[in-house]
């Protein structure tokens, strides 16, 4: 079966899909036609699938509540996402450390469970940690801007760049439009921990025992989803059901492969 752009999809040996969530296989709480079929068919053939989402405002334990309520099986290890890429980011690179966190209480959450030391107040710390915070008021604001405008030497890290997170009427601010509120009040740029950095990739075929040849990475957005496959050295595969269209894809970097949706892809797959 050809792509949009007309393209013969080869997807032949391909054991590990990592699927993007948000615009990907849904939007807000409705399931995308072929998304059932599409997982059923990946696991009939011996693939495994995994969900990666920039999205840090639900823990895993969130998302698996939610997926299986809309009739996916899943467990707990079929997730991985930039809350759980910066645990281990903040375990490694600074153990112990003191971490104030302005995002939902999941995300704090989901630190508190890896061990990470969360501060919620304007206090002496060692890291700052923004999420895609749905639960986000200008007190949490104002004490974020507080931290790194009083404490010039504290580590500062986002969970992802995305600028806005795709919704049933449209697109609300996400976590990298958040960031620039902070810049513009600040002058503090964040490090980004999601992609499109390769790093959730690289530690979830790690984790499972897949190369790079048998990796597909599948996401609604051009400069998170496709750029981390593209530099993670996988196969990418772009849908038009969420945030970008046929000339974010063609500006690039290109995907693989482009279809409309996770039911096209899913026909390419048969």
């Amino acid at each position: 079966m050809k792509d949009y752009f007309g393209r013969e999809a080869d997807l032949s040996g391909k054991k590990l899909w990592l699927l993007d969530m948000d615009g990907t296989i849904y939007m807000e709480d409705r399931l995308f036609d072929g998304t059932l079929e599409f997982l059923s068919q990946i696991r009939a053939r011996g693939g495994r699938c995994v969900f990666i989402t920039n999205n840090s405002s639900k823990s895993v334990r969130d998302y698996l509540t939610k997926v299986q309520k809309m009739g996916i099986p899943a467990g707990e290890e079929d997730f991985f996402t930039s809350a759980q890429a910066a645990v281990l980011l903040l375990q490694s690179r600074f153990p112990g450390a003191r971490v104030y966190c302005q995002g939902t209480e999941s995300l704090a959450e989901e630190l508190r469970r890896g061990g990470i030391d969360v501060r919620l107040d304007v206090e002496p710390v060692d890291v700052v940690l923004t999420g895609f915070d749905l639960e986000l008021t200008s007190e949490k604001l104002r004490r974020t801007c507080q931290i790194l405008t009083e404490q010039k030497d504290v580590a500062y890290y986002a969970t992802n760049p995305d600028l806005v997170c795709p919704v049933s009427f449209g697109y609300v601010p996400d976590c990298g439009s958040m960031s620039i509120m902070i810049r513009n009040a600040t002058g503090r740029e964040p490090i980004f921990i999601g992609k499109p950095e390769p790093t959730m990739i690289q530690i979830v075929m790690k984790r499972f025992g897949f190369s790079p040849e048998q990796t597909v990475v599948v996401g609604d957005r051009v400069y998170t989803d496709i750029a981390a496959g593209v530099r993670a050295g996988v196969t990418t595969v772009g849908v038009l059901s969420g945030e970008a269209n046929v000339e974010d894809f063609k500006a690039g970097p290109c995907p693989t492969y482009l279809f409309d949706n996770i039911k096209e892809l899913l026909r390419a797959v048969e």
